[in-house]
């Protein structure tokens, strides 16, 4: 379902498949159908959660008390309405107190807190359990690791937002675009992407925040009102907002809103509208819920920033992977003060999902007021010749063959190795520690070497002298010599280094050792059909498919003659018919006394097995170390066989393997 997907690139991801617009509009769509039919409502509709399931990289936090979503209106009038459906639920309150405080565009997350110390730190997840994120939480300077002043309970849940300064986030979009990386779609996803580290470190680098707006269970009442009680944690050493108020009745709550609205763009942080609570928790508890949302609780978004403006052209770009995206090349225009000319349409399953289309005009929104984007097409004012958009069949760049897989969203241009839009990236994964292993030829090298024309492609780099890299800014005889040893040393290599470092894509370094163990020369392999590549285990249709159009690719041939003819060589590979572990499953957990995990995984390839990272009852063996991890007892309640290092290699030897 397309909302579910959604939830699940939003809320797990960081990465959302669309705006919040169109997200609240389809949200509000099946609400309305499923109230008009109830018959049609489901447990596990989107309308009865919040969020998604947590990814399972960070471990699991549990709530005892469920984190609900908002409901949203959009309009003073949409507001009245809940504004009077309240106090028809609390006849003997005729104008209830409410809370007004900004909606951050961040990632809710709850902080656990046992006698003051911060113990744990969850994301929201699906509203009833969470991901594990204490370590990067501690890296937030406002959030105390132990609370101050006086009078906190034993136990208590703080729950609020994490949130990146604007002039923060615009810093890190910059730097990511200097090394050629994404920049972050807005404030919010580049909050939730930095608290979403595996490495603490990461986080720690960037200057998040965290402001609270309520909590979750605690062990003892901690007053009467949400205001004050929310005033009680700045004294526990919480930075809470400074525009929190108490609204006395529908008027306060408008000119409130009026207020923030005619703030927003001087705020240091993103806010996408505000919140207004019942201030009396006593009244809140009569309330109540409905599935997904708290009744006395309502979020009042903000309208996105937006446009009308003509689509001129799309273009087909390809980025230094080889994905090729469609943009749209729109007749400027300005949205919320910046000159907006180029929009994203990210692939051309969303160009047809939104039927864009040359000579529409289209509403363009700011994503979080930085990258525009095409909301909708205003299907009234399109001319009566216009086509659907197609993805070209060829790359506008180098004229190879553009490649869709059927398990891709994406389109990728097939001349990886030849193409000047992937000449950066190409080169890059070609020197790579698990490839060619060509070290010193970093990426602000190889930025040099190809913008001066020095390399076009990566059999060039074996045609670089002495004289060619001292003219290079910042270059030493020292560093061009050990560079050249490096580039003259990778000319002995590894079949399946080879193959890894060429490129294919869904080739990754496993494959590229079964395809040289399989085949055992480059020519076979370069002549072989779709059947005969799928002989070989883990290749499947789709990555035969890449292969194939991938050698199809006359430059791409022309590249891998050129790299031979510059001596690239490796020693022949002795074909495996079988071996010991032939088809079989290993996991390995704990540290071997005397093999790095890098060893054993060789060996057990080497022998026909395949190392795998899940314990399932699909594995034959499991190879135990010191200090193994939670893998093991799930590997004994299973049955699985256990191996420790001596029994591993006492194993091959039998097999007549080398050990």
């Amino acid at each position: 379902m397309l909302l579910e997907a959604a939830n699940r690139a939003y809320y797990r991801d960081d990465a959302p498949v669309m705006s919040d617009a169109e997200y609240d509009a389809l949200l509000r769509e099946l609400r309305a159908l499923e109230d008009a039919h109830p018959e049609l409502r489901v447990a596990d509709s989107p309308t009865q959660r919040v969020g998604a399931a947590p990814v399972s990289a960070f471990g699991a936090v549990p709530y005892r008390i469920p984190m609900t979503s908002l409901d949203n209106v959009f309009s003073e009038e949409e507001f009245g309405d809940w504004w009077e459906r309240l106090r028809r639920a609390l006849p003997e309150v005729p104008n209830p107190v409410l809370s007004g405080e900004p909606k951050f565009d961040g990632l809710s997350v709850n902080l656990r807190y046992e006698g003051g110390r911060l113990v744990l730190a969850g994301t929201r997840g699906d509203g009833v359990e969470g991901e594990d994120v204490t370590h990067n939480v501690r890296t937030i300077h406002n959030v105390p690791l132990q609370l101050q002043g006086s009078g906190w309970p034993e136990l208590i849940e703080l729950r609020g937002e994490v949130v990146l300064p604007v002039a923060a986030f615009r810093r890190l979009n910059r730097e990511r675009e200097r090394r050629g990386e994404a920049p972050f779609a807005n404030p919010r996803n580049a909050a939730a992407g930095s608290l979403r580290q595996l490495d603490p470190r990461i986080t720690a680098r960037r200057p998040l925040a965290f402001f609270p707006w309520g909590f979750g269970e605690c062990s003892e009442p901690l007053g009467d009102s949400h205001v004050q009680i929310l005033q009680r944690f700045a004294t526990w050493g919480f930075s809470v907002t400074e525009f929190l108020r108490p609204i006395h009745g529908l008027d306060e709550a408008l000119a409130y809103h009026a207020d923030l609205a005619a703030r927003r763009e001087s705020m240091p942080f993103e806010i996408d509208g505000l919140v207004f609570k019942v201030d009396d928790l006593a009244l809140r508890e009569r309330l109540g819920f409905t599935a997904r949302a708290p009744r006395w609780a309502i979020a009042w978004k903000f309208p996105a920033h937006e446009a009308s403006t003509l689509v001129e052209d799309i273009v087909a770009s390809v980025g230094r992977t080889g994905v090729v995206t469609p943009v749209a090349q729109l007749q400027p225009v300005s949205v919320a003060g910046v000159m907006v000319s180029r929009a994203s349409l990210h692939n051309e399953d969303e160009v047809r999902r939104k039927d864009v289309r040359v000579g529409d005009t289209v509403l363009v929104r700011r994503a979080g007021d930085v990258i525009p984007e095409i909301v909708t097409v205003l299907r009234d004012r399109r001319p009566a010749a216009s086509q659907p958009w197609r993805m070209p069949t060829r790359c506008p760049v180098c004229g190879s063959e553009i490649l869709r897989l059927p398990n891709e969203v994406a389109h990728r241009c097939t001349g990886g190795l030849y193409c000047p839009a992937q000449r950066m990236g190409a080169i890059l994964h070609f020197a790579s520690r698990r490839a060619m292993d060509i070290r010193g030829l970093g990426e602000k090298l190889v930025a040099q070497l190809v913008e001066q024309g020095l390399v076009k492609t990566v059999a060039d780099l074996y045609h670089l002298d002495r004289d060619t890299l001292l003219a290079l800014p910042r270059m030493g005889d020292r560093s061009a010599q050990k560079l050249l040893d490096e580039i003259a040393g990778s000319r002995q290599t590894e079949f399946a280094r080879f193959l890894y470092a060429l490129g294919i894509h869904q080739v990754g370094e496993s494959t590229a050792k079964a395809l040289a163990q399989h085949f055992g020369d480059l020519e076979t392999l370069m002549a072989v059909s779709a059947e005969d590549l799928q002989e070989v285990p883990d290749v499947g249709p789709v990555v035969a498919e890449a292969i194939l159009h991938f050698f199809a690719q006359t430059h791409n041939r022309e590249v891998i003659q050129a790299l031979l003819a510059a001596g690239v060589h490796w020693p022949k590979v002795r074909k495996r018919e079988g071996g010991v572990l032939q088809g079989k499953r290993l996991v390995l957990t704990g540290s071997l006394p005397h093999l790095s995990r890098e060893a054993a995984k060789e060996k057990i390839e080497a022998a026909g097995g395949k190392v795998v990272s899940a314990v399932s009852a699909q594995v034959d063996y499991m190879i135990v170390g010191e200090a193994p991890g939670s893998k093991l007892a799930k590997a004994q309640a299973l049955g699985i066989p256990q191996l420790d290092e001596a029994a591993f290699l006492a194993l091959l030897a039998e097999g007549g393997e080398d050990v």
